[in-house]
């Protein structure tokens, strides 16, 4: 692991740039090197400012989205299309101004719970859609990776089996699978083979309870996933993810079926989080130097 990271969204809404900058310190003060940021706006928030607050508290970004039906890559409309790459250039560059490392989440297609299934010709759209923004984040020093999501929030990648498929047909070296514990426990048959499977293509890793609370509290087996994470060598940023309706913007709730308050206080569930995560890696570990002894 070379970064533990929290969601912003477990300490605000991110609706104001004080909210942002609280955030940064809270996160900070609970011992976390990264802290995950949803789209920022540049017209919005001051990126700059941004960048200086949470580069005096040595933290790192990562920004992650879902593109709106209006402008989704995966459609088969040319101007919705091109108005989701135009999003997504727009993203990169975001990205790049706050200082962030990386731009996850559901970059191929809308962030949505779709009636019908994905066409081939939107799938190649898609495709494009990615190989051209890696180019673009390339140049711009910013890692892309594709968050693999349950069928409720896209119907285009929801296995790392697709993703894998999907990251290869763009023929691009700069892009990497972003997987979630939470939405590997819904669609993968074998969560902790599926990491396996994707080895060195996975370039970030969130950790998220099945209920989408505290650690612990849910039915995902984490020792199985630290075991997996240990025997692909994983060596980049990991960042805890939670949400509840007391903190959680509107229209996530509304994308994520976030109907009640999984926690109340932010403090305590973040030390949790961290302490929980630091654990599992050590016993993984353990775990692995005393299967190893003669």
């Amino acid at each position: 692991m070379k970064k533990l990271g929290i969601h912003s969204f477990v300490w605000t809404d991110g609706a104001t740039e004080s909210g942002i900058e609280q955030a940064m310190e809270k996160s900070s003060a609970c011992g976390y090197r990264l802290i995950e940021l949803a789209y920022l706006r540049p017209e919005k928030f001051n990126l700059d400012r941004l960048a200086k607050k949470a580069k005096s508290l040595d933290l790192d970004i990562a920004v992650t989205m879902g593109l709106s039906p209006d402008a989704d890559v995966s459609s088969e409309d040319a101007s919705v299309v091109k108005k989701g790459e135009e999003t997504l250039a727009n993203a990169v560059k975001a990205v790049r101004d706050i200082g962030g490392s990386k731009l996850g989440g559901i970059l191929y297609s809308a962030h949505t719970k779709y009636s019908t299934m994905p066409t081939d010709r939107g799938r190649k759209n898609s495709i494009a859609a990615i190989a051209r923004t890696a180019d673009i984040a390339k140049a711009a020093g910013v890692d892309l990776v594709l968050e693999i999501v349950n069928r409720f929030e896209s119907n285009l990648l929801n296995t790392t089996a697709q993703g894998l498929d999907f990251i290869e047909a763009t023929g691009s070296d700069h892009v990497r699978l972003h997987l979630d514990t939470f939405h590997m426990n819904i669609e993968e048959a074998n969560p902790a083979a599926a990491l396996r499977l994707a080895g060195d293509k996975v370039g970030y890793f969130h950790i998220g309870e099945s209920n989408r609370g505290y650690l612990g509290d849910g039915v995902i087996d984490f020792d199985l996933m630290f075991d997996a994470l240990l025997d692909i060598d994983y060596q980049r940023d990991i960042t805890f993810e939670s949400f509840s309706t007391k903190v959680v913007d509107q229209a996530l709730s509304l994308a994520c079926a976030i109907w009640r308050d999984t926690w109340n206080d932010s403090v305590p569930l973040a030390e949790h989080a961290k302490l929980f995560i630091e654990t599992k890696m050590a016993e993984a570990k353990r775990r692995r130097t005393t299967n190893a002894r003669p």
